[in-house]
């Protein structure tokens, strides 16, 4: 018995008769662990996207980005990534408090490969990996339910132009972003936001 598709997927499967493929690719490909190969691919991505859903499964969609690395394999069946400062919103870290299903798409763009991870995710304040990420707010873990590649024809070729200069990083002074200095948000940015430091460089 499948547990990956639901009625929707077997409808569409049935109609364009790809139910034996889809059942193919379940049974040869989706795995509810992380090899060494797929680790060494996750942990050499510095984005992802991720998506989430609220307690009413209205979904969000956010692109999650830093230094390569930005994602750890904490074990075979755990992941771990970061949330930095942002825009105060927590739309997906709020959706995992209220419903922790997730997925994960990881690409690279030049190579054309990708990879999805799905599963269920928590918060703890005090995750003992915050300190391994410099300027995290907090760790978001993830318990894997389900691992596997996608065919990748349809990823356009890309190449990587230069880092994000607000990927904090330990040796250096994280910039803050320009709006959060305008008439519009100033006056309402979180007590510790960082862009309340006058000193501090915006771009």
């Amino acid at each position: 018995m499948s547990t990956m598709y639901n009625h929707g997927s077997r409808d569409l499967q049935d109609r364009f008769d790809t139910r034996r493929l889809a059942d193919r690719i379940e049974d040869l490909l989706v795995h509810d662990w992380i090899t060494p190969d797929e680790a060494a691919f996750i942990e050499s991505r510095d984005m992802f996207f991720l998506a989430t859903a609220d307690a009413e499964g209205r979904p969000n969609c956010s692109y999650k980005g830093g230094a390569p690395g930005l994602v750890r394999v904490v074990d075979e069946r755990t992941l771990a990534f970061p949330s930095y400062n942002g825009n105060g919103m927590y739309l997906s870290a709020g959706n995992v408090l209220a419903n922790p299903h997730i997925g994960m798409l990881f690409l690279d763009f030049e190579h054309a490969n990708r990879m999805r991870v799905n599963g269920a995710a928590s918060i703890d304040p005090a995750d003992d990996l915050l300190a391994a990420y410099p300027e995290a707010q907090f760790v978001v873990r993830v318990a894997v339910r389900e691992v596997f590649p996608n065919c990748p024809r349809y990823i356009h070729r890309m190449q990587r132009v230069e880092d994000s200069p607000f990927v904090p990083r330990a040796d250096c002074e994280t910039p803050v972003p320009s709006w959060k200095r305008m008439e519009w948000s100033r006056d309402v940015l979180a007590a510790d936001d960082p862009a309340n430091n006058p000193d501090a460089t915006v771009i």
